[in-house]
């Protein structure tokens, strides 16, 4: 039993014992746990701003990502030309300032929808860089045989962190009622806490990214930034694997992987939840999104359960919208989240693993496109399912939106990749184009 045990631990954590790795990844685990408590202090300040308005959420979600749309493509040309360091320091920089202006702001009682809206977009450009900068960042620290490994423990920090800093939420609303709001309950004040705190968080990251020994940049010679963001096209449009693993995840995120704007809205308004439930429901998706994650860190071949995180994550959805109560959406939302994380992390290490690393920034930027750059579309069209005032309401809404998303992975279901190319392969084709 303790030699399983131990096979299980080395196999499910291979890339920490990288130090460099390892480093980097305690860093992020510390900081997205402040950035997972302000993104749902600000779900739950749009809400309580707007009277319980599905279309704000919408707009201020359709704001955070819309950079996505716009400049992902011109942020990986980007991410292959400038030095990754640089990069991120910046990222970092703009995105902590943004935390500054909503804490400031909402301890006053100044912030408004508008300037939550305003703070969003542009917290949405810096992360259009930041994103493909990132999951570039894996091939950096550990060799192509933990790559898989290590992208599944990328997203278990960021579904830990999720766990822990929505958990958190309710409780640190709660002290911020005694430390911010004067004792008022009911004060936009209280949520000043988790701003404050996440601006906290920053300097760990800040501290290692200024720290870690990042390569050098490859010598790009006298190509514009235009024939490289059509290079990626091409690469991407020509090789049918990595093009329909990023049009299964492009779909999914127009349609089902909403839940920025299904938990809270059915938490607040199908549920009638305050702070503390809408935060267990929230954990509730990033527990089971955290257990998809350490399983699928197990698995060395990610291929294989494309499929089965699809499947697993429309039947949840469906079982959501049928869900009467808050104790049944806990276990149905943890299975929300297994599946989507079970689908994601197989769809970025099929990719991460069939590209050159020449390309690795541009490809990942299209990534990034297809998952945060959906975010828009995808938001107005769960906000406009999903609402109270609609047609089809809350529950038939979100039976209608997986429907939807169920017909794309039936139309791309026998078109996904079986296998990997080899490592040989990649490069073959690398040196070729």
């Amino acid at each position: 039993m303790q030699s399983s045990f131990n096979v299980w631990r080395s196999r499910t954590f291979g890339a920490l014992k990288f130090p460099d790795y390892r480093r980097y990844w305690f860093s992020q685990l510390l900081s997205l746990i402040g950035s997972w408590m302000q993104a749902t202090a600000q779900q739950y300040l749009v809400l309580e701003l707007s009277g319980n308005s599905s279309a704000a959420l919408a707009q201020v979600t359709i704001a955070q990502f819309l950079p996505s749309l716009l400049l992902s493509l011109f942020a990986g040309a980007v991410v292959d030309r400038v030095s990754r360091r640089r990069v991120l320091l910046t990222t970092q920089l703009v995105l902590m300032a943004t935390a500054i202006a909503l804490a400031v702001t909402t301890h006053q009682g100044s912030v408004t929808v508008p300037l939550v809206m305003a703070l969003a977009f542009v917290s949405g450009v810096a992360n259009a860089f930041d994103m493909p900068a990132r999951q570039t960042m894996v091939v950096d620290f550990v060799p192509r045989e933990q790559v898989s490994n290590a992208v599944a423990l990328n997203s278990l920090s960021f579904n830990v962190s999720r766990t822990i800093g929505q958990a958190l939420f309710g409780a640190v609303a709660a002290l911020g009622v005694s430390l911010l709001a004067g004792g008022h309950p009911d004060s936009v004040a209280r949520l000043a806490l988790p701003f404050y705190l996440n601006v906290a968080s920053f300097l760990v990251v800040l501290f290692v990214i200024a720290t870690l020994p990042f390569p050098p940049v490859q010598e790009r010679g006298t190509r514009s930034m235009v024939d490289d963001v059509r290079e990626g096209l091409r690469y991407v449009r020509t090789h049918p694997g990595v093009r329909n693993v990023m049009l299964l995840v492009g779909a999914l995120s127009l349609t089902v992987i909403n839940f920025n704007v299904i938990i809270p809205y059915y938490a607040r308004v199908v549920f009638g939840a305050r702070e503390a439930t809408f935060g267990l429901l929230s954990a509730a998706f990033g527990i089971g999104a955290m257990i998809g994650a350490l399983w699928q860190a197990s698995k060395p071949n990610p291929v294989r359960n494309l499929r089965l995180g699809a499947g697993i994550l429309l039947v949840s959805t469906v079982l959501l919208s049928l869900t009467p109560s808050v104790p049944l959406a806990v276990p149905v939302l943890a299975a929300c989240g297994f599946g989507m994380l079970t689908l994601l992390i197989s769809a970025n290490s099929t990719v991460q693993l069939s590209i050159p690393d020449l390309l690795r920034g541009r490809v990942m930027s299209l990534y990034s496109f297809v998952l945060v750059g959906m975010g828009p579309p995808g938001a107005a069209l769960s906000s406009a399912l999903i609402s109270r005032e609609g047609p089809l309401g809350p529950r038939w809404g979100l039976v209608a939106l997986t429907a939807v998303a169920a017909l794309a992975v039936a139309l791309l279901w026998s078109r996904l990749p079986r296998e990997l190319p080899s490592q040989e392969e990649v490069q073959a084709e690398a040196v070729a184009g």
